[in-house]
């Protein structure tokens, strides 16, 4: 980029070389010298009405697509790459060679991706450009100001112009489409089956409206006529005797995960319970203990989901607290009978506390244990933390969920294996 001071030094050089030219004619006299004289200011009317090129007050629309929809009909998901797609507009006459486009993308956490540009101005003065991101990471993101900026024939001097069409996004975290819980279906068996029978949730013959087909309805629920009318299978959706109430506890103590991986892992797993619980008309609260204590109470709302969506997306590992203490300081969310399911990758003595905390408070505690790196080789450390623990969870009756990867969920869900 050229500065303000090279702009000087080049400024001074052409007016000596226009000095030397007028005194060529003055002295020498003579065709040549005149010709020359009248080429170069030719050239320095050239390079001085460049100033004016319009470029100074460029204007410009930046459209974002994700596959074959735009931005606002999608919501994008961790690992997407988003398509953008900028229109610039040149006002004026003065012709100018090219136009080259800088923009630069933000994500929340201060990383900056930039992107570079040009195109050639057609005979309206205007272009547009075209480029895909990188597969994107869960958080919120903006564009900063989009500079364009182009040179002379000569690529003597630089002149640059700005403008602003930015539309803030973000990017949830993966989920996985759970279709069944079984367990939650019939029952959590063990000392807590019978504060859980009571707020099980049980269907009525009336029916309460219609919703999309998951795979496995049994034929006598698909509703013939709304499949006829829109063209997609269509399921019939029953009142519901009671409702049960699900709370997604995200542990985000930072001293309990390894890697950012593993955290986004738990991130993705507790959306996947909210989006679980969304499905199924069920009221699901959020626990979210951080550097900030947040926490949404059990509802079966749209509204209430969103909510607790977009919390996920800027949620970072930034808690300070282990899993016992964040959860005695908010365990007045969870009321008796409640299902708190505990998404985290911390093991031995603090997690049985916790657990065991939860099922003295009268709600049905639930650890999805997400598996460390190190777990399962051998590693030469307490019986404790080498699987213990888990051990004397399984045996005191408490359901217990280990998994390694964001697919695993599903399976251990719907099959019911602990």
């Amino acid at each position: 980029m050229l500065t303000a001071k090279a702009a000087l030094y080049r400024w001074r050089l052409i007016g000596i070389i226009y000095l030397s030219s007028l005194l060529f004619v003055l002295f020498q006299g003579g065709k040549t010298s005149l010709m020359l004289f009248c080429i170069f200011n030719v050239l320095l009317v050239y390079l001085v009405f460049g100033r004016w090129s319009g470029i100074a007050q460029v204007s410009g629309e930046r459209k974002l697509k994700s596959g074959a929809n735009t931005l606002s009909e999608q919501a994008l998901v961790a690992g997407t790459r988003l398509e953008v797609n900028i229109d610039v507009q040149l006002p004026g006459f003065w012709p100018i060679p090219y136009v080259l486009v800088r923009d630069r993308l933000v994500a929340q956490n201060g990383t900056v991706v930039p992107f570079e540009a040009s195109f050639v101005p057609n005979y309206r003065r205007a272009g547009s450009i075209n480029y895909v991101t990188p597969p994107l990471e869960r958080g919120m993101y903006h564009f900063e100001s989009t500079e364009c900026s182009t040179r002379d024939i000569f690529g003597l001097f630089e002149h640059k112009g700005t403008f602003e069409s930015s539309v803030p996004f973000s990017v949830y975290p993966r989920t996985a489409a759970i279709r069944e819980w079984r367990q939650m279906q019939r029952g959590f068996k063990g000392p807590f089956s019978t504060s859980v029978a009571r707020t099980s949730s049980k269907e009525t013959t009336q029916i309460n409206g219609v919703r999309e087909y998951i795979y496995g309805d049994r034929l006598s629920r698909i509703h013939w006529n709304a499949t006829a009318k829109t063209g997609q299978w269509k399921s019939k959706e029953f009142e519901r005797e009671s409702l049960p109430r699900i709370i997604v506890m995200l542990d985000r103590f930072h001293g309990a995960y390894e890697h950012k991986s593993q955290f986004e892992l738990a991130v993705s797993a507790a959306a996947s319970l909210l989006e679980f619980g969304y499905r199924r008309s069920t009221a699901v609260g959020l626990i979210s203990v951080g550097a900030k204590h947040e926490g949404y109470a059990p509802n079966a709302s749209g509204d209430q989901r969103e909510l607790m969506m977009k919390h996920l997306v800027r949620v970072q590992a930034d808690g300070d607290q282990p899993l016992y203490r964040a959860l005695r300081q908010s365990g007045a969310l969870a009321g008796a009978g409640s299902f708190v399911i505990i998404v985290s990758p911390q093991t031995g003595e603090e997690t049985i506390r916790a657990m065991e905390w939860l099922s003295r408070t009268g709600v049905v505690p639930v650890l999805v244990h997400l598996k460390r790196d190190d777990e399962g080789r051998g590693s030469k450390v307490s019986d404790i933390r080498s699987g213990e623990w888990l051990r004397l969870l399984r045996r005191s009756g408490f359901t217990v969920y280990a998994i390694g990867k964001l697919q695993e969920l599903p399976e251990a869900l719907e099959g019911g294996r602990v």
